[in-house]
């Protein structure tokens, strides 16, 4: 008897010889339907999941949002304003095939680049809102990234109102060189600047914020939340670990390692943030004063 024989009399027999067409109809799932989370392996339904704010249910792994995923849920209903929504980078350096690349991420994305800014009201209060998407060139920051945020945060300056900016980013936009470096202290000299003039500023850190974005503006904030364990950071480990010669822990760059060591003020759950962001703006909210007549 053949060996290939020899198999299917052992698969009979042990009630795993199928056909290929019956196999098939059992083990295929339609696409789109369920959701496996890439920490702890479990399945659930996508329906289920992005009920619950693209968070597992098990393992309460935040999944990545689009920026437009995160207004919803964070602001109240049509009260966002978008800033300077048709600014587009150009090629400072005419790297190959980064115009292409763009519209690509364009159609692929209908963002214009990496963030969105804008007023809006988060249960009646105003502010400002910066919302990086890392679908856009795992939200480089390039010129008009950089550009769109110092914009944002001197309109916040100039109409006295905070600032709440949800980072995610690889760090400065490599294919617009030394122009992508600038964007750090552009958008820090910003933050100074509304800082000098009393303006509140919420840094909220998603996964991940590394790189110049972290070394900048995103590490700025009167208040700085993350949310569960999100990756945050500058260089990488195997980087750091080869210059220091060090083995680090395990949870390094971790967002509970970062509240641990004082870097992260807090730590909020997606379902939390909008009560938490509208707490944090009712506290600071500047009180409005009353002209007193003169004769009082």
């Amino acid at each position: 008897m053949q060996f290939e024989d020899f198999f299917s009399v052992v698969r009979q027999r042990l009630g795993s010889d199928k056909s290929d067409e019956s196999s098939k109809k059992k083990t295929d799932i339609p696409a789109g339907l369920l959701f496996k989370c890439p920490r702890c392996r479990n399945v659930t339904f996508i329906e289920e999941f992005n009920q619950n704010g693209k968070v597992c249910p098990t393992c309460n792994y935040h999944s990545r949002l689009t920026a437009r995923e995160r207004l919803k849920i964070t602001v109240d209903d049509g009260s966002f304003r978008e800033f300077d929504r048709k600014m587009i980078s150009k090629n400072p350096i005419d790297f190959p095939g980064y115009e292409g690349k763009q519209q690509q991420l364009r159609e692929k994305t209908g963002l214009n680049d990496a963030v969105l800014t804008g007023r809006a009201k988060i249960r009646g209060m105003d502010l400002v809102i910066i919302v990086m998407d890392s679908n856009f060139m795992m939200a480089s920051m390039g010129s008009v990234v950089g550009e769109r945020i110092t914009r944002a945060i001197e309109y916040a300056t100039a109409h006295s109102l905070p600032v709440v900016a949800f980072t995610a980013s690889g760090g400065a936009r490599m294919q617009e060189g030394i122009v992508s470096l600038m964007q750090m202290a552009k958008t820090s000299g910003a933050v100074a600047r509304h800082n000098e003039a009393g303006g509140l500023y919420i840094s909220v850190m998603t996964d991940p914020t590394t790189g110049g974005v972290t070394a900048s503006f995103a590490s700025l904030g009167d208040i700085i939340i993350a949310e569960p364990k999100v990756l945050i950071g500058f260089a990488g480990r195997r980087v750091i670990e080869g210059t220091i010669k060090q083995k680090l822990p395990d949870d390094f760059q971790s967002a509970e390692f970062m509240l641990e060591n004082g870097f992260v003020d807090m730590i909020v759950e997606r379902s939390k943030m909008r009560r938490v962001l509208a707490h944090l703006l009712k506290l600071h909210k500047q009180p409005e004063v009353k002209e007193v007549a003169e004769n009082e």
